[in-house]
């Protein structure tokens, strides 16, 4: 019986992507051709090792010549064709597949190859890169069962296999699983008693009302968010070794919000991908860019910044495209990619679009945003953060002009290091050289007769742009004094500070010391923080920090131009006491000390309208500090003159860098995308959800159908390539995503509602022997959905049943009750403080989620780590999971909140125990069911009477309290 169910199977999905083509008929590539290359000839002609000079995943490489100087494929001629003669060959030197690669490829299938050439060797992409189709379906048997048009592509595929639909599920199984699907929570006793009664009245209206009455619920929100924070590898740490706290929560509530208010897919989207880039941009789209900020950052001492800055941005450019792609885009991080038609090069152009944010494995997660916990203040807070952030680069570009004017080198100009050496070179370039310990001070003085400006130039050691970055460089005080004949010193006052451009975490103007302008610029942390903290020893200063990218030039302006006397020189004093980690200094080793006599530097300053720009930023500066708010890691772009140079890493390691690239995406889906000139991550974006992209929708409602139907019409959810498993039903596939697209305008909740009021979905999930062996995975549907629940829903159940349950929404993590001993944080005194009042029972969607050392009640039932990107959850079955339900804590409490609500429904114990059943299963017991609940309640209380010390462990009524344990644990409570 089981060989009969994988060829029914696998002739279902024949019609479509097996080779099972009629020789003598027309062969098509995708159904025919691509999967005898898959399986036989890629590994070595593939994207990475291209043996011979020949590829079979690129089009145009299978008609070149090879290195043999014939060409693998002739269209229309099979005998002048390479590849046939190899295929063919005896000669094991000449035979292809080689002997030691594989066992030769099936008369059948050559036949096929060569009658594929006869016919014109015609190509065909894979489907999942060809625009989705919508096809008429006729010819059904059984017309009236299809409620909506998807239930027709489901008919169908049952009737080619000989097969009917099951029949409707009662009301309450489908009850319990819509109410799972859509708000991952039961129905109570008393939804599930009025549904039963409008059922009788009306069921098809009772599924529509109650379906609504779902959707419109804010659990709805918490629900899907679980889903989209394993996309989102979302977790409340860092991550690495230390795993840090990290505040990234109000993210979280950002996605449970625009589930609930059914944000369009595409703006939801947008929103994620670039909404910094839109323009005047809400609190929302800012704070969705957080969905790039879940990357790792490493804290561990001694790591290189830009080796984790390179690795956020890689895992920022795999999560998009599992996510929203489905493709295993990350193979092509090192070459080609083996079996889908995307080149090395174009990991790197899509690596652009995410290479140019702000943010640089930096300890504390900078940037980040301002979240006001009083939520009517968060549109004005971000108003107020974008409104600086506007008005600073306006201040600081008013120097442009002047900065391209004329600079010359002091006279008579003297190098004074604290430590190590300093000296020039004929250029006036200042090499610094030696043993420079944290705290160097460098001294420069010189003579001129009037000075309206300085400006130090610093510039990277290498003049090759390959090698950049390098070490940082962070001058972190910066003095200048005028020093008389006979040494006598005093301070002169800078006035403003001027850069090429704004960029990291330091303002220039906080390199000024004292209490003057510069103090009010400092980095917002505590004094302690800058010895013990992320940037250990400084509060601000000027230069690049944590890795220099570049030249890089600052002016200082003083107060009124300074005029030396006879005898008189300038100095300039720069400390430099900052880290980029315990062991690597941020110094000064190449730089220029430049003056200006130009009157204009002064008298942009002095400016009256200028002032009155600085004293709107100040204001508007101590207004958002003194705001109550949470600071949230999210995107933002380095200013134009600040873009690093994206390069393909050749072989994928980023210390060897080849070729310079721009930002784009794989030609393969290039359709209406701009070829040519700067493209932004917002443009990307845009594509990411234009209807050119044959990826996107397709991707999103495979993701809906396997969240509902336990298994993704494409079974493989993180992969639609040539590596993935072929759909189930791709015209059904098809048909989903255009209408996702089309009628329902990018709607998740109108898709899911389409989905469970469906024929399909309303069957029951009884099953026979015989249908579980001819469809195991009930890939045909010929039966309704029967899925384990998720981690998340066997914990908020057995807390509703118990009457528990918190319906609190949003804010910041909790910490239920887990076993002692679990979380053992390394680096830190950080320990799981047990929540208590509701936040103990809040949903798990807002358990703390720590990387290295995740709730083991989640962990063990199949949740991720949050690591990396999770497309699906790999559902196992293990003595484990029993341990956590029987066990855990947090279980056994709610099974005994559940037994004081049993016993409130009457004396009779057969009452007490049909209620349990009723609130945890929606089933009503049969007789023999009831008598086995009610014998082991009396013989637990033999055994507890026995053992009171036992019973006193349990609580109170211990038996009814493992009696409702037992309900919790019975397969009707674990499935849905």
């Amino acid at each position: 019986m089981r060989t009969l169910g994988k060829t029914i199977i696998g002739f279902i999905l024949s019609s479509q992507f097996a080779s099972s083509a009629v020789l003598g008929g027309e062969v098509t590539f995708n159904r025919d051709i691509r999967p005898i290359f898959t399986k036989n000839c890629t590994a070595c002609h593939g994207g990475v090792k291209e043996a011979g000079g020949i590829s079979l995943v690129f089009h145009d490489r299978i008609l070149e010549k090879g290195e043999s100087g014939n060409a693998a494929v002739v269209p229309g001629k099979p005998e002048d064709s390479e590849l046939i003669h190899r295929v063919k060959s005896a000669d094991p030197d000449y035979v292809m597949p080689q002997p030691k690669h594989g066992a030769a490829i099936a008369a059948g299938d050559i036949e096929l190859l060569e009658q594929w050439i006869a016919q014109g060797a015609k190509w065909e992409e894979h489907w999942s890169f060809e625009p989705p189709k919508e096809i008429t379906i006729t010819g059904l048997n059984n017309e009236q069962w299809a409620t909506l048009p998807l239930d027709r592509f489901v008919l169908r595929g049952i009737e080619a296999a000989g097969l009917s639909p099951s029949a409707e599920a009662e009301p309450g199984e489908w009850l319990r699983r819509v109410s799972f699907d859509l708000t991952g929570l039961p129905p109570t006793v008393e939804r599930l008693e009025k549904f039963l009664a409008d059922s009788k009245m009306d069921p098809i209206q009772a599924r529509e009302r109650m379906t609504d009455q779902l959707l419109k619920s804010s659990s709805f929100g918490e629900r899907w968010a679980s889903v989209w924070l394993d996309l989102a590898r979302f977790a409340d740490t860092f991550g690495y070794e230390k795993d840090p706290h990290r505040d990234i929560w109000p993210y979280r509530d950002w996605v449970v919000r625009a589930f609930n208010k059914d944000m369009p897919y595409d703006e939801f989207t947008i929103a994620q991908l670039a909404g910094d880039l839109l323009v005047n941009p809400t609190a929302d789209q800012l704070l969705a860019t957080a969905f790039h900020r879940n990357s790792q950052t490493n804290s561990e001492g001694g790591t290189d910044d830009e080796e984790f800055r390179v690795a956020a941005v890689i895992d920022r450019v795999n999560t998009v495209w599992t996510t929203w792609q489905a493709t295993t885009f990350g193979c092509v991080q090192c070459h080609s990619h083996p079996y889908d038609p995307i080149k090395h090069e174009e990991f790197y152009n899509f690596m652009a679009f995410f290479d140019h944010s702000e943010d640089a494995d930096l300890n504390d997660d900078f940037p980040k945003m301002g979240i006001a916990n009083d939520p009517g203040a968060r549109d004005a807070l971000a108003r107020m953060e974008e409104e600086n952030r506007h008005l600073r680069q306006e201040l600081n570009s008013a120097a442009k002009d002047l900065a391209n004017g004329e600079w010359k080198l002091l006279d008579e100009m003297k190098l004074n290091p604290e430590h190590g050496t300093m000296h020039a070179e004929e250029s006036g370039t200042i090499v610094s050289e030696g043993t420079l310990p944290f705290g160097s001070t460098h001294r420069v003085s010189g003579k001129a007769p009037v000075i309206g400006a300085f400006r130090l130039s610093i510039s990277p050691k290498n003049i090759d742009s390959k090698t950049w970055p390098e070490m940082g460089v962070l001058v972190t005080q910066l003095t200048v004094e005028k020093v008389t004949a006979n040494g006598e010193r005093s301070q002169v006052e800078i006035a403003e500070v001027f850069a090429d451009h704004l960029v990291g975490p330091f303002d220039p103007m906080s390199v000024l010391a004292g209490d003057g302008p510069g103090e009010k610029f400092k980095k917002f942390l505590s004094p302690d923080s800058w010895n013990s903290g992320p940037y250990l020893g400084a509060s601000g200063g000027v230069g690049e920090f944590p890795k220099l990218s570049g030249p890089r030039w600052f002016v200082f302006v003083p107060r009124g131009r300074i005029v030396l006397g006879l005898g008189e020189r300038i100095e300039l004093v720069m400390k430099q006491e900052a880290r980029a980690s315990e062991s690597q200094g941020t110094h000064l080793r190449r730089f220029r000390i430049e003056i200006s006599d130009n009157v204009g530097w002064n008298a942009l300053v002095d400016d009256v309208s200028r002032k009155e720009l600085w004293n709107r930023y100040t204001s508007v500066l101590d207004e958002i500090k003194e705001t109550d708010a949470v600071q949230v890691p999210v995107m933002r772009e380095r200013a134009a003159a600040a873009r690093r140079e994206t390069r393909v890493f050749i072989r994928g390691n980023r210390a060897t860098k080849g070729k310079l690239v721009s930002a784009g995406v794989p030609e393969i889906l290039q359709k209406n995308f701009p070829k040519e000139g700067a493209v932004s991550r917002l443009e990307m974006a845009n594509w990411m959800v234009s209807k050119d992209n044959p990826l996107t929708a397709r991707v999103m409602v495979n993701r809906l159908w396997g969240q509902l139907f336990g298994i993704g019409i494409v079974e493989s959810m993180e992969d639609f390539g040539t590596s993935g498993t072929p759909p189930s039903d791709l015209a059904l596939l098809d048909h989903l995503a255009l209408r996702f697209m089309n009628e329902n305008k990018w709607s998740i909740k109108k898709a899911l509602r389409e989905l469970v009021l469906s024929s399909t979905y309303r069957q029951s999930h009884k099953v026979s022997p015989e249908l579980l062996e001819i469809d195991p995975k009930n890939q045909l549907l010929a039966r309704g959905p029967r899925n384990r629940l998720s981690a998340e829903m066997v914990r908020d159940q057995a807390l509703m049943v118990g009457g528990l349950l918190s319906p609190k929404l949003y804010g910041p993590p909790v910490y239920p009750p887990q076993p002692k001993g679990v979380w053992g944080s390394v680096y830190n005194k950080v320990n799981w403080k047990e929540s208590t009042g509701e936040d103990r029972y809040r949903r798990g969607l807002y358990t703390y989620i720590k990387r290295t050392s995740g709730f083991p009640g989640f962990l063990t039932f199949d949740a991720p780590s949050r690591d990396v990107c999770s497309a699906r959850r790999i559902v196992s079955n293990t003595p484990l999971q029993a341990l956590v339900t029987m066990n855990d804590p947090a279980h056994l409490e709610a099974a005994a909140a559940l037994a004081q609500r049993m016993k409130a429904q009457s004396p009779d114990l057969r009452v007490q125990i049909a209620y349990g059943a009723l609130a945890t299963t929606q089933k009503r017991f049969d007789t023999a069911m009831l008598d086995e609940l009610v014998k082991l309640y009396h013989d637990l209380k033999i055994d507890y009477d026995a053992s009171p010390e036992e019973a006193k462990k349990v609580g109170e009524d211990a038996p009814l309290v493992i009696v409702a344990n037992t309900l919790l644990n019975m397969d009707a409570a674990l499935t849905k």
